[in-house]
C-alpha cells in the first residue's frame, strides 16, 4: 500500500546534502539554512524556493537520494500551483518512487500477480469480492492515472491525436473516481486514508498540472511538439478561469 511517508524516509545524510547545496560554498548561506534547519525543522528548509534549482545545478545534487529529489520538485511544483498541502505532496512523491520500479506501475501491490495495463481493465475490478483487493485497486486507479498523465503527458496527446486514445480529460476522471471511492471504502476510514484520498481526488487537475510541469521542465526538457504547447496552453488557460 502505497502511504505518504517520503519525508519520514528522509535521513540525516539527505538535510546535510540540503545545507550544502543551499549553502552553494558560502558560510553565510550555510549558517542561514542550517538555522532553519534548527528552529523551523527540516519542512521549512525543504521548502526554500531555491532548492530545487539548486538541487538540479549543484554537482552535489548528483548524489541526492530519489526520495529527496521526488518530495522537492512535487512539493515545489504543487507549491507554485497553489497547492500547500505537504501530505498530498509526500503521496505524489511516493507514487514516483513506488511506481519507478520495475513493473510495480501495473500492480495493484508489489506482491500482486496480475498486471494492469489500462484504465478500463482498473475501472472493471473496482468492486471484487475481495474487500481488501477491491480497496488497493480503486487506489492504484487514482495512482496510475496520475503516475501516466502526470509524468507522461506528451505521450497521451500523442496517442490521442494519432490514435483516438483516451485524452488526458478522461485520466482525469478515470483519476478522480478512483480516489473518490477509494475514499469511500470502508478501509480507507479506518487506515485514516479517507481525508488524503478525497483530496487527491477533489484536487486531481491541479496534481497533474503539476507533475505534468516536472516532466516538461526535468524529464523531458528538450522534447517539443504542437501536442506539448496546446496542453499548456489549455491547462494555462483552465488555471487563469478556475483561478
Amino acid at each position: 500500500m502505497i502511504r505518504a511517508n517520503v519525508r519520514q524516509m528522509l535521513q540525516r545524510s539527505d538535510a546535510q546534502l540540503v545545507l550544502r547545496v543551499l549553502g552553494a560554498g558560502s558560510a553565510l548561506e550555510y549558517d542561514r539554512a542550517e538555522s532553519v534547519l534548527r528552529e523551523r525543522g527540516l519542512d521549512a528548509l525543504l521548502d526554500d524556493p531555491r532548492l530545487p534549482v539548486a538541487l538540479h545545478d549543484a554537482r552535489q545534487g548528483a548524489c541526492a537520494s530519489y526520495g529527496l529529489v521526488a518530495y522537492v520538485m512535487v512539493r515545489h511544483a504543487l507549491r507554485a500551483a497553489g497547492e500547500e498541502d505537504r501530505v498530498l505532496a509526500d503521496y505524489v512523491a511516493s507514487i514516483l518512487l513506488h511506481f519507478g520500479l520495475r513493473d510495480r506501475a501495473g500492480r495493484v501491490a508489489a506482491a500482486d500477480d496480475e498486471i494492469f495495463t489500462t484504465l478500463a481493465d482498473l475501472l472493471g475490478a473496482v468492486d471484487g469480492p475481495d474487500a481488501r483487493r477491491s480497496f488497493l485497486v480503486r487506489a492504484h486507479l487514482g495512482n496510475y492515472a496520475l503516475w501516466v498523465s502526470g509524468l507522461f503527458p506528451d505521450y497521451v496527446e500523442a496517442r490521442r491525436w494519432r490514435r483516438g486514445a483516451p485524452d488526458l480529460d478522461y485520466f482525469e476522471a478515470a483519476g478522480r473516481r478512483g480516489f473518490e471511492l477509494a475514499a469511500a471504502h470502508e478501509l480507507a476510514s479506518t487506515q485514516g486514508l479517507a481525508p488524503l484520498f478525497s483530496a487527491a481526488g477533489e484536487r486531481f487537475r491541479t496534481l497533474r498540472v503539476a507533475l505534468n510541469r516536472v516532466s516538461d521542465a526535468y524529464l523531458f526538457p528538450n522534447h517539443h511538439s504542437p501536442e506539448r504547447l496546446m496542453r499548456q496552453v489549455r491547462d494555462d488557460a483552465r488555471w487563469r478561469f478556475v483561478s
